[in-house]
């Protein structure tokens, strides 16, 4: 009935809070550790000149 659909919302609720939460927690982990590797071993990540949009496009010709 209508109070097993309320208890299946709620744990279900629940459940996915969980995983969103642990998801985040991971990612945030992983990030942390990569940043800070970058951090330990600067010359193994040079920092490149910025590049203009124009280019990193090729030029457009219209075929008709």
């Amino acid at each position: 009935g209508l109070h097993r659909q309320v208890l299946f919302t709620t744990v279900g609720w629940f459940v996915g809070y969980y995983l969103a939460k642990r998801t985040e927690y991971m990612h945030a982990k992983l990030d942390r550790e990569l940043f800070e590797y970058v951090r330990q071993h600067p010359a193994d990540f040079k920092a490149t000149e910025k590049r203009k949009i124009g280019e990193l496009l090729e030029d457009f010709y219209p075929v008709r």
